[in-house]
């Protein structure tokens, strides 16, 4: 495959740049949809991405050492033809995820494989099984194409993004989508994604943009609001009921500050563990008493590659109860290999392990003694359904969760962005400007946001910088 100067497969529709510049001035206009509907739409946009030819350029190096700086491209891409049911979307404002971090180092292996699968599934399928792939699986913006198929949404509209990727047609994808054979996270399994000027997204990917949030702010949450909203409120999860005790591992990060949240707006109480002093008084902001700064405490949960201490899983376990006087009904695990160990003994008799992720290492060791003997469950857990996600968001809309955005790049720092994700070197979530020219843009709900606070929209912005 050739690649031309401008970073894309040689042979790429033509930038027309007065078309796009025309187009998204008029979005950060205010432009109305008919204005944008008699506009002409580019036929490419600026995106980042990676390459079909590049997913082999970090072999035999340790995950430590992958620098998405190198992988990730930001440059002119050509946009697909529109099926009947997707959209156009101006992506103002897009973020960063543990999945960007993944694609970026082909592992635990290259995306191209998900868009190869897809590419053979149907004629709408084939445009995902290109030499490269688009990235990024959140956005916030405004619809400028809607397909013929599309009946709950018009162009003009501002809408935060989903990244549950399903086939309607397939039954399995009835009940509970997350359970279809063929679903898939979009910017992640599926071309198109986030990271883009212009974006291609399925109409049942659409929300409400939340009205007091700019769009960094509307732009970090979709997809780990989502995610923490079905492990720890819906029926799907383990859901909390007032009165119990939920350790969250890494409680301000991205995930675990909407867990934070979550807990809190169900009566329950939780634990949170933190790596720093800073991020200890962060989340006492946010609202969570009873903080446990592990690197303080120094738990040592390996002995070494292959060995466990039960004697720390005790200590954590002894300091627990000392906090809160009890051991937690629920532990949201996250970290994978490092500490479901801990996790498995720490939970109460009859507790629940919800697991969603594993940042540390795929492949877990417990002792299933304390499971088994003493009546606990693992439950996995995996992004959420439409109606999941749509609840998760009306609780931003609402102002009863708050976006826990601690920075904000440009795309054309994507790769920055990306890296410093990988080396969890920021509280909460890290934004993305795509076709917004600055911060603070996109709040139309002065009152709200005013009730809301300054000071708590802003929390992981302060912590961060100190």
């Amino acid at each position: 495959m050739r690649i031309d100067a401008r970073g894309v497969p040689a042979g790429s529709p033509p930038t027309n740049l007065a078309q796009m510049s025309e187009i998204l001035d008029a979005v950060r206009a205010g432009a109305s949809g008919g204005a944008l509907a008699g506009m002409t739409m580019p036929t490419t946009t600026r995106a980042a991405f990676i390459r079909r030819d590049e997913q082999n350029m970090f072999d035999g190096m340790a995950s430590r050492d992958k620098d998405p700086r190198r992988s990730l491209h930001v440059g002119e891409v050509p946009l697909p033809e529109l099926a009947p049911d997707e959209v156009f979307i101006a992506v103002m404002a897009s973020s960063i995820n543990f999945n960007t971090v993944w694609t970026s180092i082909f592992e635990p292996l290259p995306t191209f494989g998900f868009l190869d699968r897809l590419g053979k599934e149907s004629y709408w399928g084939r445009r995902h099984a290109l030499d490269h792939h688009i990235v990024g699986s959140d956005a916030a913006g405004v619809i400028l194409r809607a397909g013929s198929a599309v009946r709950s949404w018009k162009i003009g509209d501002e809408v935060t993004v989903h990244c549950n990727y399903v086939d309607d047609q397939d039954p399995t994808s009835h009940d509970d989508s997350m359970l279809a054979n063929n679903q898939r996270i979009w910017g992640f399994e599926t071309n198109f994604g986030g990271l883009a000027d212009i974006s291609v997204v399925k109409a049942n990917q659409l929300m409400p943009k939340p009205t007091h949030l700019t769009w960094e702010e509307a732009a970090v949450n979709a997809l780990c609001n989502s995610t923490a909203y079905r492990m720890l409120v819906s029926r799907n999860g383990a859901p909390v009921t007032q009165g119990d005790k939920v350790l969250i591992w890494g409680a301000s990060g991205g995930i675990g500050s909407f867990a934070v949240q979550h807990v809190l707006n169900s009566g329950g109480t939780p634990i949170g563990v933190v790596s720093s002093a800073n991020k200890v008084e962060t989340l006492r902001e946010l609202g969570c008493e009873y903080v446990i700064d592990r690197r303080e405490k120094n738990y040592q949960f390996w002995k070494d590659e292959h060995t466990q201490d039960e004697s720390e899983w005790r200590r954590l376990g002894k300091d627990i109860r000392a906090l809160v006087g009890d051991d937690p009904d629920i532990v949201f695990e996250h970290p994978g290999r490092s500490t479901m160990g801990a996790s498995v003994f720490v939970a109460k008799r009859g507790g629940t392990i919800v697991t969603c992720a594993a940042t540390s290492g795929y492949m877990i060791e417990y002792d299933n003694r304390h499971l088994w003997m003493k009546l606990k469950t693992i439950k996995g857990s995996h992004f959420s359904n439409y109606r999941e996600a749509w609840s998760a968001n009306q609780a931003i809309i609402d102002g009863k969760v708050v976006p826990p955005l601690s920075a904000v790049f440009p795309l054309e720092q994507v790769g920055e962005a990306t890296y410093e994700v990988h080396h969890n070197r920021h509280e909460g979530k890290i934004g993305v400007l795509c076709a917004a020219p600055a911060e603070g843009l996109g709040v139309a709900n002065t009152e709200l946001r005013a009730r809301v606070g300054e000071n708590r929209l802003s929390i992981f912005r302060r912590h961060d910088k100190e």
